[in-house]
Order: C-alpha cells, then structure tokens, then sequence
C-alpha cells in the first residue's frame, strides 16, 4: 500500500489557509455583530416651530410634555439655528442643508445627486423609512429611502387633505391618495413602519424619518384641540408689536396675509391659540411614536432626534412668519437622546441643523460624510467640547445678513443701508437697537468685519449696501390680503371674514 505524506512546507500552506479563513469569519463575525448593536435613529421634525413655543425650553402655556421628556433624557441644543433661505418658503433650503450637511450657499432645494443623509446609512448597512413632508423634489425621495409611506411632497397642505404617496416595491412614488389629518396619517405610518421592522428579523438598524407639516398653517388644529388654550388666558410675545417698525421688502410676503395689519392682541392670542393646539397635537403623536419603541423593545437602542425646520414669529417685531432673521424666526428646537448620550445636559453652542448629518454618523460609528460644511457635534454631547464654532450668520435672500457670537448679533440691511445691534444676554427679545450708539461703535464695527469673513467662507457674494436705497417708510394698514388655496373653511371663517 503506498502511503502518501505532506511536506512541512504544505503543512504550512494549510495552517496559513485555515488561518486566512478563520481571520476572515472573525473579522465577518464582529462586522456583522457590529452591524446588529448599531443604534436605530428616529428622527423626528416638526414644521414652523420656534424654539420657545415648547415647555422645556420655558414655555408655561403649552403642554409638551412626551417632548419634554425626551428634552430631559438628552442633550438641548439652546442655539441651533437654520442658516436661513433663498426664499420665502425657508423650509425648502433648511431641509436641504439638514439632508445634505451642506451650508446655505453650497446647495440648492431640489437636491439632485446630492449624496444625503439617508443615503448615507442605507450605503452603511441601515433600513431607511421616509413619511411626511418632503420638500426638496421626487426623485430625492426615491434616491434617498428604501421605503416610505404617505409622502407629502411640497410645502404646506390643508391639513384634513393631504395630498400623499407611497413609494412602491419599484422604488418610485405612486400616485396621489388625499388623506388626512396630517398629524395623525404620519405617525400612523412611522408606526407601521415600526411594527414591520419589529416582526421582521432586526438584522440591519433602521433610519426612520418622519417629518410633520404641524404647526405649519394652516392655524386649523384637528376638532378636539381647538380652544384647548383660551384666548384670553395667553400671554402675547413680549416683543409683540402691531406692525413690523419699517419695511425692509417682504411686508406681504404669503405668511404675513395670514392675519390682518395692524396685528391686534385679539389676532395674535387666536393664531397662538391654534399655534399651541397644533403642537399639543403633535406632542401626543410623538408620544405614541415614543410608547411604539418601548413596548417593541426597540428604545434602548436607538437615537431619537427631535428638531425643527425654522421658527415662525406668530406677533414677535409685528410679523407673522419665519422671513426674518430675528431670533425667533431662525432659531429651532434640537434635542437628541439614546444610548451613549448623556441625560438632561443643555448645551449654548452655536450649532446648525446641517450639523447633525455628521453628528448621527459619529454617533453610530459610520464614515464622516464627504464634501459637507456641518460639524459633528459628538464632543459637544459628550461634553468633551463647548461648541464647534466661536459664531453663526443666517441670511435671506438679498435683503438680510445677520451675525451673532456668544453675546452680541448685528442685523444688516443691505438695500435699506440700515443695521441693528442687539446684546442678546441683556436683550434677548432684539427691542433695544444699540447701532450708531458712540460707546458701541467697536463692537458694531467688529461684527461687520466678521459678517464679512463668514460672507468670503461660505459663498455669499450679497453687498452690505445696496446700489439702490428703498425707504424704510410704509403704510400696513393700507394692504390688501390674499388668501392661499390651503386654508379650510375654519380659519376661512377665523381669519379671513371682515
């Protein structure tokens, strides 16, 4: 019988293989594991809402309280901000800086072959659900979700009519099905969602992303929230002032048509009203969203992002809208909570909604997103850093730049050749205008040079002086108001009828 035997040398080549093989199936093992531990996002954005019209941030009239809890559980962000818009509707390019992580001037509304956020981590292993209000183009939409269920694309809608899609097996939106009420079709398809995701086999974490069109206007909370706040009892804004002090070109901009000039404290306590019904609202979806996780066994492991799009004025300087760059027009809400996050910490750093981009793929592990203008904030949240910036600039289209550090903020009008200069520490309502005061000329001179620096960094080539001066002068009450197609015949018979 011929017996055959191994060489050393072949001996060696096996053990080498089997090595190879056994390093390669670790290696497989920890990415795969890796990839199950992950954390969940749910990404929560609400639409209009000003960062003050919540109870964690001192609002002692509205109730909010699942949003609250989740405030308490996480990190507040006291001065997040979108950079502003090219536009009036500023939701379009907030929502394409926040799924771009690009900066104002570096992207533009529609998104196309942009690489976004959602794209972002289904290409690193994740399950990505989109629902609700998606302002930025269709085919964004099917480029950036695997899945997604009552889609509203566009601005605003009647919010008992919502004009929504589903994203088919074949990964295009489907036809137009008229649903409603807003807040309660989104959440019940981000449950949905949920509820699939549980019963199925949890291999891959999921991204899920449910944007609300509340409290945008239509000021018409569903039946049961409206008069939840009585007019009488609430407070106006304490920089509330019937008109706006001059006109600086956007007077009849569609949001300012939604109440009558001058705005009475009778209008103002109806719109806050209505305003803070339809945030109830949403707080109580919201806690269902919240109840889904827990009773799912989901919660512990994943992150929840709450934030909004813009602010809105609703009374504040005489204005109504978010076409301004006061502070309650620019500044939103942003809370995020979730393993490896600390509990109940508030953080002032100067941050924008662009920056959470980066910030979410630090904080699952996944590749810093290329060619992006956002900063991870995860030192920041871990308190290992302050802030990621020394100030911030917000613009609006060619009439308005604005710049702000830890205390001051000037506001510049180009084609009135006009400037405020307010200390926010002291002021932070923006009543008392210190420009062209001697003892603050330095301080307005150095905000200048820095509103110019973030101009030169980030592409904005507006002049802080016109060719042309418009006067500041103008007579409100003299306008004649037009009313947009979305408005239902309650705040028809609310706001419209004489």
């Amino acid at each position: 019988m011929k017996i055959f035997t191994l060489q050393s040398g072949s001996w060696a080549a096996i053990f080498f293989a089997a090595f190879i093989a056994l390093s390669a199936f670790v290696a497989f093992k920890k990415a795969d594991e890796k990839q199950a531990t992950r954390p969940n996002i749910l990404f929560i954005f609400a639409d209009d809402l000003r960062a003050d019209a919540l109870g964690y941030a001192g609002n002692t009239v509205v109730e909010t309280p699942n949003i609250d809890l989740l405030a308490s559980s996480g990190v507040q962000f006291l001065n997040c901000y979108v950079m502003g818009g090219h536009h009036g509707a500023i939701c379009a390019p907030s929502r394409a800086m926040l799924m771009s992580g690009k900066s104002l001037f570096h992207v533009y509304d529609v998104l196309d072959g942009v690489h976004t956020m959602p794209q972002h981590f289904a290409e690193n292993g994740y399950q990505t659900f989109g629902t609700g209000k998606w302002h930025n183009g269709a085919k964004t939409f099917e480029a950036s979700f695997q899945k997604g269920k009552t889609v509203m694309l566009g601005g605003m809608s009647d919010h008992f009519k919502v004009p929504v899609r589903d994203l088919g097996s074949d990964g295009k939106l489907g036809e137009v099905e008229v649903k409603g009420f807003s807040t309660d079709i989104f959440t019940g398809s981000a449950l949905s969602y949920l509820d699939e995701y549980a019963k199925g086999d949890k291999s891959s974490p999921f991204f899920c992303y449910v944007a609300y069109t509340a409290p945008h206007d239509p000021r018409s909370p569903r039946e049961d929230y409206i008069g939840k706040y009585p007019e009488k009892d609430i407070p106006l804004p304490g920089n509330y002032k019937p008109v706006h002090l001059f006109d600086y070109g956007e007077a009849q901009v569609r949001d300012e048509n939604l109440a009558p000039w001058p705005r009475t404290p009778e209008v103002i306590q109806a719109t806050l009203s209505d305003y803070y019904g339809l945030i109830s609202h949403l707080d109580t979806r919201i806690g269902d969203l919240i109840r889904s996780l827990k009773d799912k066994g989901l919660y512990e492991n994943t992150i929840i992002v709450f934030a909004a799009d813009n602010g809105l004025a609703v009374g504040s300087h005489g204005l109504l809208g978010k076409q301004s760059l006061y502070e309650h027009s620019m500044k939103v809400p942003f809370v995020i909570t979730g393993p490896g996050i600390p509990e109940n910490r508030k953080s002032d750093a100067l941050v924008y909604l662009y920056d959470i981009f980066p910030t979410l793929a630090a904080k699952t592990g996944l590749p810093n997103p290329d060619h992006i203008d956002g900063k991870s904030l995860a030192a920041v949240i871990s308190g290992e850093s302050t802030g990621v910036r020394e100030s911030s600039f917000t613009a609006y289209r060619n009439l308005i730049r604005a710049v702000r550090d830890k205390e001051w903020k000037l506001i510049r009008y180009p084609n009135r050749d006009y400037t405020q200069l307010f200390n926010l520490k002291k002021d932070p309502l923006e009543l008392d205008n210190l420009s062209g005061k001697p003892q603050y000329r330095a301080k307005e001179e150095s905000l200048k040079k820095l509103l110019a620096q973030w101009q030169q960094e980030t592409g904005d080539t507006v002049a802080h002086t016109a060719k042309n001066i418009l006067p500041m002068k103008y007579e409100p009450e003299k306008f004649e108001r037009t009313m947009d197609k979305n408005q239902p015949r309650y705040t028809q018979d609310r706001y419209w009828k004489e």
